[in-house]
């Protein structure tokens, strides 16, 4: 917090959000925590660029008084974000009853005697605030599967093809699955009579040896 002894404010910057083409304004809260009336007059090197309000007033005692610094609209950014702009903030004692009516250059005059109370401002270029991110509004109902089906029907349509294939795809597996089964069981007939056909091939040449055995003994 920052003090000119009559008034205190919390800070001797004051910070604009910049943007270009923007009319930007900053709050400064003057404090009077003595039990004077105290007036004020606020002054800046570039008053073609600002918009001060109240540029002067009385702020009672033991209270506040906010004044509204207005940064007209620029078409350009400064080097660096720089600003070399500069506030002063008077402060003088007043007569008790004293209204901003009855503030006067003359009573902010060093040379007159007056004891003036000053308080030098800056001002401080600041990045602007980020917008919010954007949230999907909706229900929760809009969120369930049933909200979730669009009018024309084409989520229906798209989960049904889905639905569809995967049916397809069971079918053609079990389909190769009972192909497979039967061509392993044919496999299997086939080894069998082969071996059955072999059983009476043998037979056949035992029974054809005993058979020239017998013939040859006789």
């Amino acid at each position: 917090m920052s003090s000119g002894e009559l008034l205190h404010i919390h800070s001797q910057e004051l910070q604009f959000p910049f943007e270009l083409r923007k009319q930007i304004s900053c709050s400064l809260q003057l404090s009077n925590q003595t039990d004077n009336y105290v007036a004020f007059k606020v002054k800046t090197t570039n008053p073609k660029k600002y918009c001060v309000r109240p540029n002067t007033g009385v702020v009672l005692p033991r209270s506040t008084c906010d004044v509204i610094v207005t940064m007209q609209a620029q078409k350009e950014a400064p080097p660096d974000m720089q600003c070399k702009d500069k506030f002063l903030l008077q402060s003088v004692v007043a007569s008790p009853g004293v209204t901003t009516k009855d503030v006067t250059p003359e009573m902010f005059n060093k040379e007159s005697g007056h004891e003036v109370h000053e308080c030098k401002l800056s001002v401080v270029y600041v990045a602007p605030p980020r917008p919010p991110s954007p949230v999907q509004e909706g229900s929760e109902e809009d969120s369930s599967p049933r909200a979730s089906v669009s009018e024309n029907g084409h989520s229906i349509a798209t989960e049904f093809t889905a639905a569809s294939k995967a049916f397809s795809e069971q079918v053609e597996y079990q389909d190769t699955s009972f192909e497979a089964r039967s061509l392993i069981s044919k496999v299997t007939e086939e080894r069998n009579s082969a071996i059955e056909q072999n059983k009476r091939l043998r037979q056949e040449l035992v029974w054809n040896l005993l058979r020239k055995s017998l013939l040859s003994m006789l």
